[in-house]
C-alpha cells in the first residue's frame, strides 16, 4: 500500500527521477529537467499543501506524483498524474483526488465548475486511454517546434516606426505583459493574469533571463513581444520561444517574424543549437505557418485533453 503526503521542494530530485521515468517509458528520454521541476513547485498560488500529493511505496520510493493548479481566477484548472510504470493501481487512487481538489478550486473562486486540462504525449497511448476513462476529451493540440542552425544567424532590421526593448527595464517588462494578455486573449487555455502574479511565477522560474524578453514598439505604441528563457539550453542545448505574442491591432505587419527572428539570431549567437517553441495547432492565429515557413519542424506532439468538474461530482474511471 502506497503512502500519500505532501510534497515540498525538497522533493524536487525524488519528483524529476519519477517524471524522467515516465519519459523514458514513452519518449526514450527524460522531458524535463530538475529545473522544470523546481520552478513548477515554487510557482506562485499552488498551495502544495492542498493541491498536490506524493506517493510512496512500502520501500520508500516515490511511485506517484500528482497535483491540481488553478490559472490565476479563472476557472481553468491544469492537473497530472504521473505513475511509475510498473505500478498497479495507483492512479486510481489519485485521480479521484485530483478532480475532486480542481473543482473544489473553481469553487473557491467563484465558478461552479472547473474547467480541466491535462497535457499527455502523442505517444502514450495508456494514458490517452486513462483519462477517456474518467471523463476527459481531446481539446486541442501542441506541437514542439525545432529549427537547428548550421551557422550564424543574421539578426533582422526592424522597419521604419519599430523599435526594440530589453526586458531588464521595469516599464518594458511591464508593457510586453499588457501585450501578452491581449494578444493571447482568445487562445486555448489563456486566463488572465496580473503583472505582479506573472512577473512572480516568472521569477520563480530557475531558466528565466530577462535579458531575453524583447518588446517591439511601433510609433512608439506598445505592439508585439517575445519572451525567451533557458528551459531547453541545458538537456536540448536549444534556447525556448516560451512567448510569442502580438496585438490584435498590429496583426499583418510582420511584427511576429521580426520578433521570432531576433530570438532565433540571439539563440544563434549564444551558441546554441537550435530554437524550440509550442505552437497550439488550433491556434486563432496563423503562427503554425510561420513557424514552418522559418525552417522549424515538428519533433513531439502533446495532446490537452478538458474535462469539466464540478465539485462533489467526481466518480472512479
Amino acid at each position: 500500500m502506497h503512502h500519500f503526503s505532501r510534497p515540498g521542494a525538497g522533493d524536487a530530485p525524488a519528483i524529476h527521477e519519477l517524471s524522467a521515468a515516465c519519459d523514458t517509458e514513452v519518449l526514450g528520454r527524460p522531458d524535463l529537467t530538475l529545473d522544470d521541476i523546481a520552478g513548477e513547485l515554487a510557482e506562485p498560488g499552488f498551495d502544495l499543501d492542498s493541491d498536490a500529493w506524493l506517493a510512496h511505496g512500502p520501500d520508500g520510493r516515490l511511485d506517484g506524483w500528482a497535483w491540481a493548479r488553478r490559472q490565476g481566477a479563472s476557472e481553468i484548472v491544469d492537473a497530472d498524474v504521473i505513475v511509475r510504470p510498473g505500478v498497479a493501481g495507483l492512479a486510481e487512487r489519485l485521480w479521484p483526488l485530483v478532480l475532486e481538489r480542481a473543482g473544489a478550486l473553481a469553487r473557491e473562486a467563484g465558478h461552479p465548475a472547473a474547467v480541466t486540462d491535462v497535457g499527455v504525449y502523442r505517444a502514450d497511448r495508456a494514458k490517452q486511454a486513462l483519462v477517456t476513462g474518467y471523463g476527459f476529451a481531446a481539446a486541442t493540440s501542441f506541437h514542439r517546434m525545432r529549427v537547428d542552425f548550421d551557422g550564424p544567424v543574421e539578426a533582422p532590421e526592424p522597419p521604419p516606426g519599430v523599435t526594440l526593448h530589453g526586458g531588464q527595464n521595469e516599464q518594458v517588462r511591464r508593457e510586453a505583459h499588457e501585450v501578452y494578455q491581449e494578444g493571447f486573449a482568445d487562445h486555448f487555455g489563456h486566463a488572465y493574469v496580473d503583472y505582479d502574479r506573472w512577473y512572480a511565477r516568472r521569477q520563480a522560474i530557475p531558466t528565466t533571463d530577462w535579458s531575453q524578453l524583447t518588446l517591439a514598439r511601433v510609433d512608439g505604441r506598445a505592439a508585439a513581444m517575445v519572451l525567451g528563457n533557458n528551459q531547453f539550453a541545458a538537456d536540448e542545448g536549444c534556447g525556448y520561444v516560451d512567448t510569442l505574442a502580438v496585438r490584435p491591432e498590429f496583426r499583418g505587419r510582420g511584427l511576429g517574424r521580426l520578433l521570432l527572428r531576433t530570438a532565433i539570431a540571439a539563440d544563434a549567437a549564444r551558441g546554441r543549437e537550435g530554437t524550440i517553441l509550442h505552437v497550439d495547432t488550433n491556434n486563432t492565429t496563423p503562427a503554425l505557418g510561420l513557424y514552418e515557413s522559418e525552417g522549424m519542424r515538428p519533433v513531439l506532439v502533446i495532446d490537452i485533453w478538458r474535462r469539466t468538474v464540478e465539485p462533489g461530482t467526481v466518480e472512479a474511471g
